[in-house]
């Protein structure tokens, strides 16, 4: 893919007014008028990372790898400057009043494993599905399931808070993390490629990807701390997903 000049400054400006739309949401709400520069200047920087994905192949970047490289910047920044963390983790009790967090909270993660996981997950699954259906359906499933992910987490704790059941969970438990997308990307894999085997640690030996997905959501569902409602929604976005992309591969591998 090759971006024509002016969609690539179409990127650049794209990324610059959402973060600067996010950013003055953040900081009229916050009254820290320094989140609007941090803001801006992500946003600006993944309008770049983008236009060079598109104009520069052999400069190695791709939408997957500009995602960890957003990931990982604002992990650092919320390590660096951590008052800023609750403008941008999801707490479904105040949603209404910090509605922008459905989408920050995709990006910021609670410690390094989580990041480290989430990253390596993200690199591998993504790196398959892209070059199976294109990098505009892998980015249609990573932020839609992301997305839906935070949507279900909200709806379920809400339902939890208003039945007194437990194990929907609190609405004032915030939530952190891509895995609702990265279960996204696992649910389309399903689905295109069912008899797909996959080493997980320490099993010594390959199992269907199928078992590892609904295995892994199901042992993580019961631990603590995990927010396995969001797990839900980006998995149920993948699993429909790659059910109507089925049969529509770019490539076969």
């Amino acid at each position: 893919m090759v971006l024509h000049r002016g969609r690539a400054a179409k990127a650049v400006w794209g990324g610059a007014s959402l973060g600067a739309i996010v950013g003055l949401s953040v900081a009229l709400t916050t009254g820290d008028w320094g989140l609007l520069a941090l803001y801006f200047a992500l946003g600006t920087f993944a309008g770049t990372l983008f236009k060079w994905t598109g104009r520069y192949r052999g400069f190695g970047l791709n939408p997957i790898l500009v995602l960890i490289i957003l990931n990982l910047l604002l992990f650092i920044a919320t390590v660096i400057v951590p008052d800023i963390r609750p403008s941008l983790w999801l707490q479904p009790a105040g949603f209404l009043n910090r509605p922008w967090v459905i989408l920050t909270s995709m990006f910021t993660h609670g410690s390094f494993w989580h990041i480290f996981t989430n990253m390596l997950t993200l690199f591998f699954f993504g790196s398959y599905l892209s070059r199976l259906v294109g990098q505009d359906r892998f980015l249609f499933v990573y932020f839609t399931g992301g997305i839906l992910g935070n949507i279900c987490y909200i709806v379920l704790t809400l339902i939890g808070a208003i039945s007194a059941i437990g194990f929907l969970g609190s609405p004032f438990t915030p939530a952190v993390g891509a895995s609702g997308a990265i279960f996204a990307l696992a649910g389309a894999l399903v689905m295109i490629r069912p008899r797909l085997t996959v080493f997980i640690f320490p099993i010594p030996v390959p199992i269907p990807l199928w078992i590892a997905v609904i295995g892994g959501f199901l042992i993580l569902s019961f631990l603590p701390h995990i927010a396995w409602q969001a797990h839900l929604g980006g998995l149920v976005l993948g699993l429909v997903a790659g059910y109507f992309f089925r049969g529509k591969e770019r490539y076969s591998f």
